[in-house]
């Protein structure tokens, strides 16, 4: 058994290595933590929001339904509010986001054209079903939400790719 001699001023540079290390980790943890924390919070993604339309009231005629929800960004909460147009296809449901797919912007039912939503920041043209119009600015069709009903009012889910087109 060999044992080599640890020098004073080596026996100094573990010590204090050590003891810096460790003092290094006691204040980064609480701060990653921190950092990283949210992101591996639960998400209750896929939930469905219940909204204030009956779903007796809805016919083939699209309408406006507002909704709220609260979302959490890390630590910050806040309350969000979106729209759907909403409307009765036989027996199905169809609710379909009003954002245009060209920048943006909220598109209304029936604006300038008849049976048609319409994008008044260029002019996009969307059909019932949300398809595109063809030769028009918008660059897909709207999205779709998921759809439940529960005691006779619409819930409304995340937003799928439109499945109608």
């Amino acid at each position: 058994m060999s044992y080599k001699k640890v020098s004073r001023r080596q026996f100094l540079n573990y010590t204090l290595t050590g003891v810096g290390g460790f003092m290094a980790a006691g204040m980064l943890m609480p701060m990653l933590r921190f950092a990283i924390d949210p992101a591996l919070q639960v998400k209750a993604e896929g939930d469905f929001i219940q909204t204030s339309q009956k779903i007796a009231d809805l016919t083939d005629v699209p309408v406006r339904v507002d909704f709220s929800y609260e979302q959490v960004d890390a630590w910050y909460k806040s309350e969000v509010s979106e729209m759907a147009w909403v409307y009765k296809e036989g027996d199905r449901i169809i609710a379909l986001s009003p954002i245009c797919k060209h920048l943006g912007c909220t598109v209304n039912w029936e604006g300038d054209r008849p049976n048609e939503y319409f994008c008044a920041c260029h002019a996009g043209r969307y059909e019932k079903n949300g398809k595109n119009v063809p030769n028009t600015p918008p660059t897909g069709p709207l999205d779709e939400y998921e759809v439940a009903e529960k005691d006779g009012y619409l819930l409304l889910g995340k937003k799928i790719p439109n499945t109608l087109v």
